[in-house]
């Protein structure tokens, strides 16, 4: 008999492992406070023992809101030691709230280092409620991270019996169960009942080739997001700056232009040395790089990245470089 795959599911909390006062308590549940350990929300899938040897991992039972680099960087730590403790360990699963979910899931695909798959699922209902899909979500992320075709792929988003690459994948509705969509590029495959199913491969580097080695650091450089509207001024990036920001990110109006008096300000901050990534508010689309005013101001395109992912890689740029030419090619390799 074919001894089945060994996956380790590690539990952070979130509305997949919520409770709520009943079963049609579907917004509130947030506020009893109460999420299952990972080991309770096993229990809940009885199912999953038929399809890999599980290895239950706790780690935090929280509402995603609470996630951050710190804690990202505590993640990624038990995720590594994890695979390092048990090399028959075939892939990790780890259980999410929606909320930061693609954050967290594209932290992990830039700086993971083992090479089995990582798969991130949630749940846009809790556990409590009726039709809570929470537990299917994990059934076929642990289908993923045990299928072979998984490897390579980076880390990746199962909820809805979709795949999705980390990069690309973004929530897009408050409620909806099928909130996660990447829109530009779409899915990567299906978890369908009978197999997992990949249809293409992200080309972007993603887990576990990437550069960035944040071994040993307890926090990242900090990075605020400046969000653009009509009549926006500069206060808000001169606050970042005084708070301390190394980089900012410019949610810029569609094509990726920030207000007039944010532009002025936002160019003071680079000049001071303060790295600046324009980015779209759009949530589709590139910006375009090689646009003569962000040459001339000297801020760095974030492509297709969302404002959120785009702080996040540089974050990570920065702690191995404050180069210009040198961020521009981070951002055009992930």
């Amino acid at each position: 008999m074919t001894a089945l795959p060994r996956i380790a599911i590690v539990g952070t909390g979130g509305t997949i492992s919520g409770v709520g006062k009943d079963r049609l308590d579907f917004y509130e549940y947030g506020t009893s406070g109460r999420f299952m350990k990972v080991d309770e929300l096993i229990a809940t899938v009885p199912e999953l023992p038929l399809i890999a040897d599980i290895v239950p991992v706790l780690y935090k039972n929280v509402a995603s809101t609470e996630l951050g680099p710190v804690i990202w960087l505590e993640l990624l730590d038990v995720i590594h030691k994890t695979a390092a403790s048990d090399p028959t360990i075939a892939g990790i699963v780890v259980t999410h709230g929606t909320a930061t979910l693609e954050e967290t899931a594209y932290f992990l695909n830039l700086t993971v280092k083992c090479p089995i798959p990582v798969v991130v699922v949630g749940a846009m209902r809790p556990s409590s409620a009726l039709g809570a899909d929470g537990g299917l979500n994990m059934l076929n992320g642990v289908r993923v991270a045990a299928s072979p075709a998984s490897k390579g792929m980076g880390v990746l988003v199962v909820l809805n019996d979709e795949i999705n690459a980390a990069r690309d994948v973004t929530k897009t509705s408050n409620f909806r169960v099928q909130t996660f969509i990447s829109r530009d590029f779409g899915m990567l495959g299906y978890a369908d009942a009978d197999t997992v199913k990949y249809y293409r491969k992200p080309i972007r580097t993603g887990a576990p080739d990437t550069e960035f080695n944040v071994a040993g650091l307890t926090d990242l450089p900090r990075v605020d997001i400046i969000p653009a509207y009509a009549g926006a001024d500069g206060a808000l990036v001169e606050a970042a700056v005084a708070a301390g920001a190394k980089g900012l990110i410019s949610e810029g109006l569609p094509s990726g232009s920030p207000s007039p008096a944010q532009n002025v300000a936002l160019k003071k901050a680079a000049k001071a040395g303060v790295m600046v990534v324009q980015s779209s508010r759009s949530g589709s689309g590139r910006v375009i790089d090689d646009k003569v005013s962000l040459r001339e101001a000297g801020f760095v395109a974030a492509d297709s990245l969302t404002p959120q992912k785009a702080r996040i890689l540089l974050m990570l740029a920065l702690t191995v470089t404050t180069d210009i030419a040198e961020l521009r090619r981070i951002f055009d390799t992930y």
